[in-house]
């Protein structure tokens, strides 16, 4: 059931239990990874508590068939996955859906999916009531004929419901990000302070950087906190004294699609940024010379472009912008101005938000020794803390590698031919050995990894049929178990429309091969599969796509 009313039949209610209260919370935080830790951890909790906050998880499977809880469990599910399973939407007792209902939903209709049928293959034509025979007969056959047009309804309506589903299901996307979702409800209740707008920014982003939503929705939104940031501002009153050191200052700014840039050289950055990267096409001799040729016609010194940008006399920096972004137009990179939000803590520190997110989500999926799952969640979040500032600075180093990782791996793909046309989608398998292959075997980052793939490649390629096609990406996961993490990404041309059919296409491949596969992930697109079933898998899926 959708809440209409978060404050009344979301806050209040689980506050009452002393479970959400403002200041002194009593909750316990359980971070899960996939479907399997999720049932592990309710079952280790379900005797506890009575209420179940599910962030990010939940809306997009039918929870109650999953979890099996008992009658008085509650669950308040605030969540991006879309589309939002039928049956958590109608259940009206136990799931409670956080989400922002102007989001495009397209829920189909309660009767077109649900009927309340009595059971129509009773025979009914056994009862004696001392009629002739012919009388008798005569009712049998009406009411053998009544039920044989109920039955032939009952099928046409079958048929209806699982075409409707299959239409609505078909197609994975993502909706309003879960943290702008909480502010909104933090506002209402006026509770709403600098650091949660921080975080809905940071959330918003995050979806924009592992390219979840549209760009029109990313501007919207956008929008939307601007308008927050605004008033957060003539709330805090006199602009300069908000720069002491235990102050947190957020500006909407229109800034430079360029990782990490005020935190490395300008020099590294632009190589190791998808979006310069394959535009430049910095794999190749002649890309390198581009490279060159762009940093000439900004005038700027390679001393000065290859130094970290703190050190950059302050003569180039204050115009920085201004100059890359008239050179970027001449090389075709209209748009590496982006709308985008920074934050200052004190004189010192600034970051943009995509800063945080790539900082943050490389401290969650770090492969350092002796880090569990749980552990990197929680240096993660704690890296969102202004008192924590350190770890914050470790996640953009850590960061750092990734992107480097990334871009190497992207241009030895490239240069080997590693990308090929299976027909309806683009292959590539990482093979065991590929340096820093551990960095890439968790989900997000592989599927960033994909996706800036798939953006290079299409970059890269003159055959036009192939700039239209998806990609399937397979990394090793286990050499133990002799497994893969395979992952499936939308047409990079698309860019109106991010959804992606790669989860049920996976679903039905798998079944109709026997394939072993462990769909354990959140995003559907997401599985693991065993490394000897990879051919009939990829044979079922092109046979299903084509």
């Amino acid at each position: 059931m959708f809440v209409s009313d978060f404050r009344k039949e979301f806050y209040e209610l689980v506050q009452n239990q002393a479970l959400f209260q403002c200041d002194h919370v009593q909750y316990t935080l359980v971070p899960v990874s996939g479907w399997q830790e999720l049932e592990t951890a309710f079952l280790e909790h379900k005797e506890q508590f009575r209420y179940f906050i599910l962030i990010n998880c939940g809306a997009n499977v039918d929870l109650l068939d999953i979890l099996q809880p008992e009658e008085d469990a509650v669950f308040f599910v605030c969540d991006t996955h879309r589309p939002v399973n039928v049956v958590n939407v109608y259940n009206d007792t136990q799931i409670k859906l956080l989400i922002k209902q102007d989001d495009d939903l397209e829920v189909p209709a309660y009767d077109d999916i649900f009927r309340d049928d009595e059971d129509d293959d009773e025979q009914s034509g056994n009862e004696s009531d001392g009629s002739e025979p012919a009388v008798k007969r005569t009712r049998l056959e009406e009411e053998i004929a009544e039920q044989t047009m109920k039955r032939r309804q009952r099928r046409e309506w079958e048929a209806r419901r699982r075409e409707i589903l299959f239409d609505y299901e078909q197609y994975e996307y993502y909706g309003t990000s879960s943290a702008m979702v909480m502010f909104d409800l933090a506002w209402v209740m006026s509770k709403d302070l600098s650091d949660m707008l921080w975080w809905a920014i940071v959330g918003l982003t995050d979806q924009w950087i592992q390219d979840k939503i549209t760009q029109m929705k990313y501007v919207t939104d956008v929008g939307a906190l601007q308008r927050h940031v605004s008033r957060h501002s003539h709330r805090n009153g006199d602009p300069e004294s908000a720069l002491s050191v235990d102050c947190a200052r957020i500006a909407f700014e229109y800034d430079l699609r360029l990782a990490l840039y005020q935190h490395w050289s300008l020099f590294d950055s632009l190589c190791n940024t998808c979006y310069t990267a394959a535009r430049f096409r910095l794999w190749s001799v002649h890309g390198q010379k581009r490279l060159q040729e762009f940093l000439a016609d900004m005038g700027l010194p390679l001393k000065q472009v290859k130094q970290k940008f703190q050190a950059m006399d302050i003569s180039l920096k204050e115009n920085l912008r201004e100059m890359i972004e008239e050179s970027a137009n001449k090389f075709g990179m209209k748009d590496i101005r982006v709308q985008t939000f920074s934050i200052h803590f004190g004189f010192k520190n600034k970051f943009l938000a995509s800063d945080v997110v790539f900082a943050t989500t490389s401290l969650m999926e770090s492969p350092e020794k002796d880090g569990s799952a749980t552990g990197s969640f929680i240096q993660a979040l704690d890296s969102l803390s202004r008192s924590n500032l350190d770890t914050l600075y470790h996640g953009l180093e850590l960061a750092k590698k990734q992107l480097r990782a990334t871009q190497q791996i992207i241009a030895s793909c490239l240069c080997t031919n590693l990308v090929i046309s299976q027909g309806p989608f683009l292959y590539c398998a990482l093979m065991e050995g590929t340096p820093d292959i551990v960095l890439f075997s968790k989900p997000a980052s592989l599927s960033l990894l994909s996706r800036h793939l798939l953006q290079s490649f299409v970059c890269s390629t003159k055959n036009r049929r192939c700039k239209l096609l998806p990609l399937v990406m397979a990394a090793p996961l286990s050499a133990e178990q002799a497994t893969l993490t395979v992952v499936g990404v939308p047409p990079e041309t698309d860019s109106s429309d991010r959804k992606n059919f790669f989860g049920r296409a996976f679903e039905k491949a798998a079944e109709s091969t026997g394939s072993r596969t462990l769909h354990n992930h959140f995003d559907l697109s997401v599985i693991e599969l065993k490394a000897e079933d990879r051919s009939r898998f990829l044979d079922a899926l092109v046979s299903l796509l084509s």
